[in-house]
């Protein structure tokens, strides 16, 4: 019989680490290997902590195919399915494959800049800033198609599961996860007579290309923030985001669980 890893990323918080023991010891007197470092061969990643630290494991270990489950002992939690006190529930269910797993796309940025491009997935959103605070001025196309000159302060371009987070904050739509999409959102956009924004989200077909093109250069720098965390570019001729065919995967164990959160965290 093959070897049932399972990886567990705990917050380094008491709370988180006390879950972290109370796991490790009902998994592996089930016959399970626990690691807190993560492992490819693994059959699962529990993530113990918040939002971001469920973000956090998945950037660091690139993305990667091993399902992951959250245990939430942060503030909002809307990864975080489960509860500091599931963890008997959990491990049973488990065992059991009492659960689905459903999947999520990312997003991917395309940065094209003076001597080179870069590549960026996100989970949740992609946000195109100026640096230093200050207005940024993009030629906004769809595809070939030209849409506005956007003047405020950025756009926001997230997927149907990041449309609960930063988007919602600015009054985005809250799209379900099982759409394929993308969605662009407004920060502030200035109208006037040179500057004609949109002031509402659009939602835009899985297979389109949103493309932003600066106008003026900022001292040469423009910020993206990728699931917040911040990247500074140099020279940018435009950024590219589309709805990628990379996914990650997740297990759940409610049928109703994005209604649930959807009433539980902001009803």
């Amino acid at each position: 019989m093959s070897e049932r890893i399972i990886n567990i990323l705990a917050k380094d918080d008491e709370l988180s680490k006390k879950i972290l023991l109370e796991l490790e010891e009902k998994l592996e007197a089930r016959g399970f290997i626990t690691t807190r470092d993560f492992s490819n061969e693994a059959e699962l990643s529990i993530v113990i902590g918040g939002d971001g630290s469920f973000l956090r494991s998945v950037h660091e270990n690139d993305f990667p195919e091993v399902p992951f489950v959250g245990f939430n002992t942060g503030h909002l939690g809307f990864f975080q399915e489960l509860s500091i006190d599931d963890v008997d529930k959990f491990v049973e269910n488990y065992i059991k494959s009492e659960f689905k797993q459903e999947s999520l796309h990312l997003i991917e940025t395309s940065v094209h800049y003076e001597g080179g491009e870069s590549k960026l997935y996100s989970v949740n959103e992609m946000v195109v800033k100026a640096n230093k605070s200050k207005a940024v001025e993009l030629d906004v196309f769809i595809n070939s198609d030209y849409l506005e000159r956007f003047f405020g302060d950025g756009l926001i371009v997230s997927t149907p599961a990041g449309s609960t987070a930063y988007n919602y904050s600015v009054r985005g739509s809250v799209v379900h996860p099982k759409l394929e999409c993308i969605q662009m959102t407004p920060l502030a956009p200035i109208n006037s007579k040179a500057f004609r924004s949109l002031q509402n989200s659009i939602i835009v077909p899985p297979n389109f290309i949103i493309r932003f093109e600066p106008k003026k250069r900022y001292e040469g720098e423009i910020i993206l923030l990728n699931d917040g965390e911040e990247r500074i570019f140099k020279n940018v001729t435009s950024v590219e985001i589309n709805l990628s065919y990379k996914k990650i995967y997740r297990i759940v164990f409610s049928k109703n669980i994005y209604w649930n959160n959807l009433k539980d965290k902001f009803l």
